[in-house]
C-alpha cells in the first residue's frame, strides 16, 4: 500500500512544478516578447568578440524570462531591472580590478552584488550573471574597464526595457510596468475581511522575497473568497433545490408580511 506521502502530488510539490493554469497564448506571448528583446540586444552588441557577447547575452536572456514570462512580478519591475543589472555591474568590474584571484572576484562579485541588490530594493536575480561576467568575460570585457556600466550593460538595459514595455502594451492582459496600470477592482469580499496592512504583515512575518505584486495579492486572496463563497452556497443548496432569495432580514419579513 503506497504512503499518501510518496503521492503524484506530493512530488510535484516538493519539486516545485508550476502549478499555475496559464494558457497556451500567453506562453507563446512571452516566448515571442524573449525573442524580440533579445534580437534587438545582439543587434546592438555586434562591436563587442562573439565570446564576450554570448556572456552578456545570457545575463539578458535571463532578465527577459522575468520581464515576458512574469512580467506582473516584483522581481521584473523597472526599477530591479535597471537598478539590479547596474549596480551588479558596479560590483563585478570592481572586483575584477582590485582582486587578482580569479575564483576570489568571481565569488565577491556576485555577493556583494546581491547584497547591494537587497539594500538597495533592486534584487533581479541575472544581476549576478551581470557581476559574473564582468570578472570572467575575458580581455574584451576586462578592458572595458568601468565603461562595462554605460555599454554593453546600461544600453541593453534599456532596450529590455523598452521592449518590454511597448510589448506588453499591445495586450490588454499583460500589465508592465504594474505601476502605470490601474489594477482591476478586486471582488467584494463576503466572509474574510482581510485588508492591505493584513497581508503585508503576514509578508513580513514571512521574512523572505515573495516575488508578487501586493495588488495581485490582494486580487488573489478576494477572489478566493469569493470562490469559497459560491462553493459554500453550492454545498449547502445543491442544485436540485432552488437557493433562497438572496435578501437581507428586514427585506425577509417585509415579503413576509406581504
Amino acid at each position: 500500500m503506497n504512503s499518501p506521502r510518496f503521492s503524484l502530488p506530493w512530488l510535484l510539490h516538493w519539486l516545485g512544478v508550476e502549478q499555475s493554469p496559464v494558457s497556451h497564448a500567453e506562453r507563446l506571448l512571452s516566448a515571442l516578447g524573449g525573442f524580440v528583446a533579445i534580437a534587438a540586444v545582439l543587434g546592438l552588441g555586434r562591436d563587442l568578440d562573439a565570446g564576450a557577447q554570448m556572456l552578456i547575452v545570457a545575463s539578458m536572456g535571463a532578465s527577459a524570462v522575468l520581464l515576458f514570462g512574469v512580467p506582473h512580478g516584483a522581481l521584473s519591475q523597472p526599477w530591479p531591472v535597471f537598478g539590479g543589472h547596474l549596480v551588479s555591474a558596479l560590483a563585478g568590474v570592481s572586483c575584477q580590478r582590485w582582486l587578482h584571484d580569479p575564483l576570489l572576484a568571481s565569488a565577491a562579485a556576485v555577493g556583494l552584488a546581491l547584497g547591494a541588490m537587497h539594500y538597495l530594493r533592486c534584487l533581479h536575480p541575472p544581476g549576478g550573471a551581470t557581476a559574473l561576467t564582468a570578472v570572467i568575460g575575458g580581455p574584451s570585457v576586462h578592458a572595458l574597464g568601468y565603461d562595462y556600466l554605460l555599454h554593453p550593460v546600461l544600453l541593453n538595459v534599456v532596450v529590455m526595457l523598452a521592449v518590454a514595455v511597448l510589448f506588453n502594451a499591445l495586450f490588454r492582459w499583460r500589465r508592465y510596468p504594474v505601476a502605470w496600470v490601474r489594477a482591476r477592482p478586486a471582488p467584494a469580499r463576503n466572509y474574510l475581511s482581510l485588508q492591505p496592512v493584513d497581508l503585508a504583515h503576514a509578508l513580513k512575518e514571512i521574512d523572505s522575497f515573495i516575488d508578487v505584486d501586493p495588488d495581485d495579492l490582494e486580487r488573489i486572496v478576494a477572489l478566493a473568497e469569493v470562490h469559497a463563497s459560491a462553493r459554500r452556497a453550492q454545498t449547502r443548496w445543491p442544485r436540485t433545490a432552488a437557493a433562497p432569495p438572496a435578501t437581507n432580514e428586514s427585506q425577509q419579513r417585509e415579503n413576509r408580511r406581504a
